[in-house]
């Protein structure tokens, strides 16, 4: 990956950071872009963008614009920007429809758009993005989510026809993510089953690599052992 310059939504996040450290680990070149102010911890050496709504298409390509300037181009964008809310049709708000829509979907295409310009000057272009296994088949609570993360899975598949023979196009779908949130919510659960942010990463740095070069339209369950 060495002179290879990443892109990465939602890296202030825990899989944000973690795609940071195994991309710098490899010697590429790192820019996180958050909507979040600022971030904590993040490693030496990354290009920190915060503050930034990836729903908003100006916003978007201002933000990777930047990134290409600071870094002479980009080559690779990894789309981890997202949110979650469990609650049933019954009991729930249709406004969180909407909003499990913004913050998935649609920051997923944005993010896209306004990085594809700079991917295509690239060679060997790479989109990863972060879909979800609970969106190939929702359990009860998960209507919002999932259909958001499934708009992900079919712009991941549509993009990749677009774009076949320019950039690859493909995205992680995993599990329940070891995370501190994520153990405060299910205190019962099997942590141990669950997948940790750093093999998440890994499998996000293989579709981004070179060795990946034939594999797009791809969705590849990243499960750990649940």
């Amino acid at each position: 990956m060495t002179s290879r310059t990443f892109a990465i939504t939602g890296g202030f996040g825990r899989l944000g950071a973690a795609v940071a450290a195994a991309a710098l680990e490899t010697g590429a070149r790192v820019a996180l872009i958050d909507a979040a102010p600022e971030g904590r911890g993040l490693a030496d050496g990354v290009l920190a963008l915060g503050g930034v709504d990836l729903s908003d298409s100006d916003q978007a390509r201002a933000a990777m614009d930047k990134v290409a300037q600071a870094f002479g181009g980009l080559d690779v964008l990894v789309n981890v920007a997202g949110g979650f809310t469990w609650q049933t049709l019954a009991d729930g708000d249709l406004a969180d429809w909407s909003r499990m829509f913004t913050l998935n979907t649609l920051t997923c295409a944005t993010a896209c758009k306004a990085a594809l310009p700079h991917l295509l000057a690239a060679c060997d272009g790479r989109i990863v993005s972060v879909g979800a296994g609970g969106a190939l088949k929702a359990s009860g609570g998960m209507g919002p989510y999932a259909a958001s993360k499934a708009g992900v899975h079919r712009l991941t598949e549509s993009l990749a026809e677009e774009l076949k023979g320019k950039v690859t196009v493909n995205a992680v779908l995993p599990s329940i993510i070891d995370t501190p949130t994520n153990r405060a919510d299910m205190p019962d659960a099997d942590f141990g089953a669950w997948v940790t942010a750093d093999e998440v990463a890994q499998a996000i740095l293989w579709l981004a690599s070179k060795q990946a070069s034939g594999v797009t339209g791809a969705l590849l369950p990243v499960s750990g052992r649940v």
